[in-house]
C-alpha cells in the first residue's frame, strides 16, 4: 500500500518531535587561495624569433583550427574545456607588429612551462567601420602559422568570446 504524501510529511514531522535544533556555529569557513598555476608571462626576460607573417591574412577570420593529422574529437575537446587555459595575454590596444612579437614571446612562454592551453584575447575590433578587427584576424592568422600551435576555437562568452581564443598547445610528454 501506497502512502500518500500527507502521511509521510505527518511521520516526519512526528518524528522530530522533541528533537532540540543544534545553535548555529559561528565558525568561519576557511576560504582556499587560488593557485598560480605557472609564473607569469614577463615578455621582458624573453628575445624570441618572429617567424610568423602577415601575408595571405585575409578579411575573415578563421573561427577554429585543427592543425593536419589532428582528429576532430580534438577540436570538441577543447571547445568544452578538456583543457583549461592555464595561462592568458591580452593583446588590446597594440600594433600589429608589437602584438606578433609578443604573441611569440608569450607561446615560446607557455611550452617552455609545459602549458597546455592558454588563452589569446586579440579583441573584436568594434573600431574596424564594419569589417573585422585587423588583430582578430592576424592574431588567429599568426597562430596557424606557429609550429606549437596544434588547433584553436573561440574562447566561450565568459572568456572573451569571439574577442579571444583557446589555442591548444603541443606538449613534448604528450601523445597529442
Amino acid at each position: 500500500m501506497k502512502e500518500k504524501p500527507e502521511q509521510g510529511i505527518d511521520l516526519f514531522r512526528q518524528s522530530l518531535e522533541g528533537v532540540t535544533p543544534l545553535k548555529p556555529s559561528d565558525r568561519i569557513n576557511p576560504v582556499r587561495a587560488p593557485r598560480n598555476l605557472v609564473p607569469r608571462f614577463n615578455p621582458a626576460a624573453t628575445v624570441v624569433a618572429d617567424t610568423l607573417s602577415d601575408h595571405g591574412a585575409s578579411e575573415a577570420p578563421a573561427s577554429e583550427y585543427l592543425g593536419n593529422g589532428l582528429n576532430r574529437m580534438t577540436l570538441r575537446k577543447l571547445r568544452r574545456g578538456t583543457w583549461p587555459p592555464q595561462d592568458s595575454i591580452d593583446l588590446h590596444g597594440l600594433n600589429s607588429d608589437a602584438a606578433r612579437k609578443l604573441l611569440v614571446e608569450f607561446l615560446h612562454h607557455a611550452t617552455q612551462n609545459g602549458l597546455r592551453c592558454v588563452n589569446v584575447i586579440h579583441g573584436k575590433g568594434w573600431r574596424s567601420e564594419g569589417r573585422e578587427g585587423i588583430l582578430k584576424v592576424h592574431t588567429r592568422h599568426w597562430l596557424m602559422q606557429h609550429p606549437q600551435v596544434l588547433a584553436f576555437c573561440e574562447a566561450p562568452q565568459s572568456a572573451g568570446g569571439g574577442g579571444a581564443v583557446w589555442v591548444l598547445l603541443k606538449n613534448p610528454g604528450s601523445s597529442l
